[in-house]
């Protein structure tokens, strides 16, 4: 097995911009003797401001021991954050452990972080050589153990879906050729192999590599289930009138969002290998604040082009009960825990 994550020492000053920060206070609007969960703290930009904004408690969790670190530090300039290490999709049992009931705000900025990108050792990026390892916390399967070890059929069926790769054939192919030669084990080698398989950049904006790293980061942490137990769990976790914000930057998380909000707020379930059709409809669980997804200004984009993609959504918690079962992201891809780990 790849040896775990040892937590880098985090930069004094923030290494990121919040996306979409005003859009995001608005429709969360703490306010004094609020409990806030910031499901993915980051590098904390969300946080420090809610706590800015009202004398309110900021729960911030991440599945990112590094995280956690910036957490604790700022935890020391305001003692109302509160850090706990695990993932989004867990906030109820987290609170639950903690001892924290529910809650009147949840916001998830999904995706990866500034952090986790500039970092060459976490290896999520091509633009540095490191360790192919992609992986948000310390355990499991890294991207090096799903590139190595995974059936052909499977490897192109993530590299399309989530990835939305035209040409997932042809690199799955490649991958598992070249594979029986030597294993994949930095992410320029990895780079390297996905740009040759699909015919090198041929005066592309995007390299070659980025929609297939992005596949492969998004299969190794789960970052679809992740947002559909999160949604589910925040729904639980609500009281009335509590508010959820969701940040996304890719089509099939804002997707999964939108659709789960529309059946929540509509009040009938679409049904889903989770939750099937239900005769009768149930009494909404949230109502909308934005009918249609928000973008960033064209302002923000220029001065931090990472949110050219983001989009947000939110909604209230109603007085109905939770609909109960995470959102379907429709992707049926072969469990992350069924990878070989390399030893």
């Amino acid at each position: 097995m790849m040896a775990a994550h040892t937590p880098a020492r985090p930069p004094a000053t923030p290494g990121h911009l919040p996306v979409m920060l005003d859009e995001v206070l608005q429709a969360l609007a703490p306010a004094g003797g609020d409990v806030i969960v910031d499901g993915t703290f980051g590098g904390g930009g969300y946080s420090r401001a809610i706590l800015k904004a009202a004398d309110c408690t900021v729960i911030g969790i991440d599945r990112d021991l590094d995280a956690i670190v910036r957490a604790e530090r700022l935890a020391a300039e305001f003692p109302r954050l509160v850090p706990l290490l695990g993932r989004f999709g867990d906030l109820d049992t987290l609170l639950e452990q903690a001892g924290r009931a529910q809650v009147d705000g949840v916001v998830l900025d999904i995706g990866v972080s500034s952090y986790q990108i500039d970092e060459a050792i976490r290896g999520f990026s091509f633009m540095k050589d490191g360790p192919l390892d992609m992986r948000m916390g310390a355990a499991g399967p890294s991207a090096a153990d799903v590139v190595n070890h995974m059936a052909e059929r499977d490897l192109a069926n993530i590299i399309f879906r989530l990835g939305e790769e035209r040409n997932a054939r042809r690199i799955a192919r490649a991958v598992v050729e070249r594979r029986t030669e030597a294993p994949f084990r930095t992410t320029a080698d990895f780079a390297a192999l996905v740009e040759t398989a699909v015919g090198g950049r041929r005066g592309a904006r995007m390299h070659p590599a980025t929609q297939t790293f992005q596949a492969i980061r998004m299969y190794v942490n789960d970052e679809l289930g992740e947002l559909a137990r999160g949604l589910a769990a925040a729904e639980k976790m609500l009281k009335p009138a509590g508010r959820l914000v969701v940040v996304t930057f890719h089509s099939l998380e804002d997707r999964l969002v939108k659709q789960w909000l529309r059946e929540r707020a509509g009040g009938v379930p679409a049904g889903s290998r989770h939750l099937p059709l239900m005769s009768k409809p149930k009494p909404p669980s949230f109502e909308q604040i934005t009918n249609k997804a928000l973008q960033p200004s064209e302002k923000e984009v220029e001065t931090n082009p990472r949110a050219r993609s983001a989009r947000l959504r939110a909604a209230i918690r109603t007085e109905a009960a939770a609909f109960g079962g995470p959102a379907d992201d429709g992707m049926d891809l072969p469990p992350i825990s069924e990878v070989e780990v390399s030893r």
